[in-house]
Protein backbone atom coordinates (compact mmCIF):
# COMPACT_ATOMS: atom_id res chain seq x y z
CA UNK A 1 0.00 0.00 0.00
CA UNK A 2 1.24 3.38 -0.76
CA UNK A 3 2.35 5.89 1.90
CA UNK A 4 -0.35 8.04 2.12
CA UNK A 5 -3.17 5.53 1.85
CA UNK A 6 -1.48 3.59 4.43
CA UNK A 7 -0.81 6.62 6.89
CA UNK A 8 -4.97 7.64 6.08
CA UNK A 9 -5.86 4.25 7.33
CA UNK A 10 -3.59 4.37 10.73
CA UNK A 11 -4.22 7.79 11.39
CA UNK A 12 -8.11 6.76 11.49
CA UNK A 13 -7.56 3.72 14.21
CA UNK A 14 -8.60 4.52 17.67
CA UNK A 15 -6.37 5.83 19.35
CA UNK A 16 -3.69 6.96 16.72
CA UNK A 17 -4.34 10.74 16.51
CA UNK A 18 -4.18 11.25 20.18
CA UNK A 19 -0.87 9.51 20.75
CA UNK A 20 0.87 10.88 17.35
CA UNK A 21 -0.60 14.62 18.97
CA UNK A 22 0.91 13.88 22.15
CA UNK A 23 4.22 13.30 20.24
CA UNK A 24 4.43 15.60 18.60
CA UNK A 25 2.89 18.70 21.27
CA UNK A 26 4.77 16.94 24.07
CA UNK A 27 7.92 15.50 22.66
CA UNK A 28 8.90 17.64 19.72
CA UNK A 29 8.13 14.83 17.80
CA UNK A 30 6.97 14.78 13.62
CA UNK A 31 4.20 12.99 13.15
CA UNK A 32 4.66 12.11 9.66
CA UNK A 33 8.28 11.25 10.08
CA UNK A 34 7.55 8.86 12.63
CA UNK A 35 4.72 6.80 10.69
CA UNK A 36 6.57 7.18 7.34
CA UNK A 37 9.33 4.77 10.38
CA UNK A 38 6.59 2.27 11.07
CA UNK A 39 5.70 2.13 7.48
CA UNK A 40 8.83 1.44 6.09
CA UNK A 41 9.60 -0.63 9.19
CA UNK A 42 12.99 1.78 9.12
CA UNK A 43 16.10 0.49 11.79
CA UNK A 44 18.58 1.50 9.73
CA UNK A 45 20.81 4.20 11.59
CA UNK A 46 21.89 6.10 8.22
CA UNK A 47 18.14 5.98 6.77
CA UNK A 48 16.75 7.01 9.54
CA UNK A 49 19.40 10.42 9.85
CA UNK A 50 18.45 11.10 6.28
CA UNK A 51 15.28 10.93 7.46
CA UNK A 52 15.16 12.79 10.09
CA UNK A 53 17.14 15.75 8.35
CA UNK A 54 15.07 15.46 5.28
CA UNK A 55 11.94 15.66 7.92
CA UNK A 56 13.39 18.33 10.17
CA UNK A 57 14.07 20.79 7.49
CA UNK A 58 10.30 20.31 5.79
CA UNK A 59 9.00 21.08 9.16
CA UNK A 60 11.08 24.38 9.28
CA UNK A 61 10.01 25.48 5.94
CA UNK A 62 6.38 23.88 5.55
CA UNK A 63 5.01 22.13 8.16
CA UNK A 64 5.39 24.45 11.53
CA UNK A 65 4.68 27.33 9.63
CA UNK A 66 0.98 25.93 8.52
CA UNK A 67 0.24 24.42 11.72
CA UNK A 68 0.82 28.00 13.84
CA UNK A 69 -1.36 29.51 11.02
CA UNK A 70 -3.96 27.01 11.17
CA UNK A 71 -3.99 27.35 15.27
CA UNK A 72 -4.00 30.93 14.91
CA UNK A 73 -7.16 31.32 12.65
CA UNK A 74 -9.35 28.45 14.93
CA UNK A 75 -10.23 31.54 17.32
CA UNK A 76 -11.96 34.52 15.96
CA UNK A 77 -10.16 37.92 14.41
CA UNK A 78 -12.22 40.52 14.51
CA UNK A 79 -12.98 42.70 12.43
CA UNK A 80 -12.49 39.46 9.99
CA UNK A 81 -15.92 37.48 9.26
CA UNK A 82 -15.39 34.17 10.75
CA UNK A 83 -16.77 33.03 7.76
CA UNK A 84 -14.03 34.07 5.76
CA UNK A 85 -11.76 33.22 8.86
CA UNK A 86 -13.29 30.04 9.10
CA UNK A 87 -13.10 28.80 4.97
CA UNK A 88 -9.40 30.13 5.54
CA UNK A 89 -8.42 28.20 8.21
CA UNK A 90 -9.34 25.00 6.27
CA UNK A 91 -7.93 26.38 3.20
CA UNK A 92 -4.39 26.31 5.57
CA UNK A 93 -5.79 22.87 7.18
CA UNK A 94 -5.54 21.32 3.10
CA UNK A 95 -2.00 23.26 2.63
CA UNK A 96 -0.84 21.43 5.79
CA UNK A 97 -2.22 18.27 4.95
CA UNK A 98 -0.57 18.27 1.38
CA UNK A 99 3.02 19.61 3.19
CA UNK A 100 2.26 16.01 5.20
CA UNK A 101 2.36 13.98 2.22
CA UNK A 102 4.95 15.57 0.37
CA UNK A 103 6.96 14.75 3.37
CA UNK A 104 5.98 11.09 3.59
CA UNK A 105 6.20 10.84 -0.04
CA UNK A 106 9.52 11.88 -0.03
CA UNK A 107 11.09 9.61 2.58
CA UNK A 108 8.80 6.43 1.29
CA UNK A 109 11.11 7.55 -2.08
CA UNK A 110 14.69 7.51 0.54
CA UNK A 111 13.43 4.33 1.90
CA UNK A 112 12.95 2.76 -1.52
CA UNK A 113 11.69 -0.65 -1.23
CA UNK A 114 13.83 -1.40 1.84
CA UNK A 115 12.48 -2.40 4.89
CA UNK A 116 13.66 -3.04 8.55
CA UNK A 117 11.79 -6.37 9.23
CA UNK A 118 10.84 -4.67 12.55
CA UNK A 119 8.07 -4.36 14.87
CA UNK A 120 6.13 -0.45 15.12
CA UNK A 121 7.68 0.23 18.55
CA UNK A 122 11.27 -0.73 17.11
CA UNK A 123 10.84 1.57 14.45
CA UNK A 124 9.33 4.29 16.76
CA UNK A 125 12.12 4.28 19.48
CA UNK A 126 15.04 4.27 16.51
CA UNK A 127 13.26 6.87 14.62
CA UNK A 128 12.97 8.97 17.60
CA UNK A 129 16.42 8.86 18.55
CA UNK A 130 17.84 9.44 15.28
CA UNK A 131 15.00 12.70 15.35
CA UNK A 132 16.83 14.14 18.48
CA UNK A 133 15.44 14.48 21.91
CA UNK A 134 13.83 10.87 22.10
CA UNK A 135 10.43 10.84 22.70
CA UNK A 136 9.78 8.64 26.56
CA UNK A 137 9.38 4.94 25.71
CA UNK A 138 5.59 4.48 26.83
CA UNK A 139 4.49 7.71 24.55
CA UNK A 140 6.28 5.56 21.86
CA UNK A 141 4.61 2.32 23.13
CA UNK A 142 1.47 3.82 23.34
CA UNK A 143 1.49 4.78 19.60
CA UNK A 144 2.89 1.27 18.52
CA UNK A 145 -0.13 -0.17 20.11
CA UNK A 146 -2.78 1.90 19.05
CA UNK A 147 -1.10 1.28 15.46
CA UNK A 148 -1.88 -2.78 15.98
Amino acid sequence: MAIWEWALDAYGQPGVPEACLRLQDEHGQNVSYLLWAVWAEARDPALLARAAETARVWETVALAPLRAARRELKAPRPPVADGARAALREDVKAAELRAERVLMETLAGLAGAASGGGHAFDALKAASLAWGKPAPDEALAALAAALG
